[in-house]
């Protein structure tokens, strides 16, 4: 179902995701030129892991809106957090697993790249 609400906070989130990308590249950027490429790759790991699930949250939590819909809103947004939840978890424990990086630039740039983007809203509120 497509429709003007659905569709606002697709643009909404699809701002939020383009906010972190950005934000994670930054980081990476900033990271790279401080403490070398194996910190940095480290970084830009955690920043994926933060935004790969919200990406996934997006697509599924907003496929519905509207008062008609309030049931399907609720079970999308549900769903959509356990996807993300889920999916989180499978990235920590991959990059763990099987790369070479150093937890403390991971688990770092993962926490900015969650935590950061909360304070967006008061930010385009004033532009």
């Amino acid at each position: 179902m497509n429709n003007k609400l659905a569709t606002v906070g697709r643009k909404i989130a699809l701002t939020q995701i383009l906010f972190t990308t950005v934000l994670m590249l930054l980081i990476t950027l900033m990271v790279y030129f401080i403490w070398g490429a194996n910190y940095a790759k480290s970084a830009f790991v955690g920043g994926i892991i933060a935004i790969i699930p919200n990406i996934i949250f997006a697509f599924k939590a907003f496929k519905y809106a509207g008062a008609q819909s309030a049931r399907k809103v609720m079970e999308s947004f549900y769903s959509g957090v356990k996807i993300k939840m889920l999916y989180t978890a499978l990235l920590f424990a991959l990059a763990f697993k099987f790369l070479v990086i150093t937890p403390v630039a991971l688990l770092s740039t993962y926490c900015v790249v969650v935590f950061l983007p909360l304070l967006l809203p008061a930010v385009l509120r004033e532009h």
